[in-house]
């Protein structure tokens, strides 16, 4: 009887703990599913979108022109819509609230521009994956970019809607004061804020599809129970005062750049709640996108 011994397999494999040793002819992959690793790619991930950020502007400026095509106004149509609404509230409200209609104005102005940003912003982070799906699945590109551009594109609609605000602070002989400067730090942390929220709405409302709803929801409720029709100085005196303005994100982030532009001293407050927010969407998104970065080409 014949024996033939077949060489061990451990012994023709070739040893990979060292990058020297494996074959020129032989492709080596490994996966790593540990924090670092995917610290590091999501990293690397939103460098490669701020040294992209030529594409980003382009592709936000595109999809504005896309959006007005065949318009005459263009944008301007939502701040033609932002100035009738601040005109028509500021006239009622003033009334309701028997504030001086002088004071009341810009305070609405200012309030509205501000909301229709957040809210805009929120609900297309939503979907900010989701409606880039063909190039998600057609380029390779950074997926943080989507989120990016989202940012960008309304932070172009928000500068049409300046227009209300410059014009009503013109009629009414408004003129920020010395305060005013601390709106550039202010604007900082709402780009911050704003990219992180994207991110991490996107990346949830990809994998889950009701929560956009949700969102909306949510937002629908925070306009009313928010500081943005009525003044925060009806509150003051009322335990329900602490929750819905002291505690309330939304508030102190508008606060940080509505009372600059008011000749308003900011609160030391507001920016610590502001700042506690910010510190908290920021953790949240980047773990969010974090560990799901390598799978949203497969939800969307």
């Amino acid at each position: 009887m014949n024996m033939t011994i077949l060489p061990d397999r451990d012994a023709l494999a070739p040893d990979i703990s060292s990058p020297a040793t494996i074959p020129d002819d032989h492709i080596f992959i490994s996966a790593g599913h540990g924090w670092i690793s995917q610290a590091r790619l999501a990293r690397a991930d939103i460098e490669k979108t701020l040294m992209l950020w030529r594409l980003v502007w382009a592709l936000a400026l595109m999809d504005i022109k896309l959006r007005y095509r065949g318009s005459i106004l263009g944008p301007f149509w939502l701040t033609l819509s932002t100035a009738v609404m601040v005109g028509s509230l500021g006239f009622l409200y003033s009334k309701l609230f028997h504030t001086d209609i002088l004071s009341y104005l810009p305070f609405l102005s200012l309030s509205l521009v501000m909301w229709s940003f957040i809210s805009t912003l929120t609900s297309e982070g939503c979907t900010c994956f989701t409606m880039s799906e063909s190039l998600i699945r057609s380029m390779r590109m950074p997926l943080s970019l989507h989120a990016a551009r989202v940012v960008v594109r309304n932070i172009l609609v928000f500068a049409h809607n300046i227009v209300v605000i410059a014009v009503v602070f013109m009629i009414l002989r408004v003129v920020p004061g010395h305060w005013s400067f601390l709106i550039v730090p202010a604007f900082a942390l709402w780009l911050v804020d704003a990219f992180a929220v994207c991110l991490a709405l996107g990346v949830l409302c990809t994998r889950y599809r009701d929560v956009p709803p949700i969102v909306a929801s949510v937002m629908q409720i925070a306009f009313f129970v928010s500081p943005i029709l009525w003044s925060p100085a009806i509150m003051a005196h009322r335990f329900s005062g602490m929750v819905l303005v002291n505690w309330n994100p939304f508030y102190a982030l508008m606060d940080i750049v509505r009372a600059p532009l008011l000749n308003t001293q900011i609160s030391p407050h507001s920016w610590m709640v502001a700042l506690i927010y910010s510190v908290l969407i920021v953790a949240v998104s980047l773990t969010v996108f974090m560990r799901a970065r390598a799978r949203i080409a497969y939800w969307v």
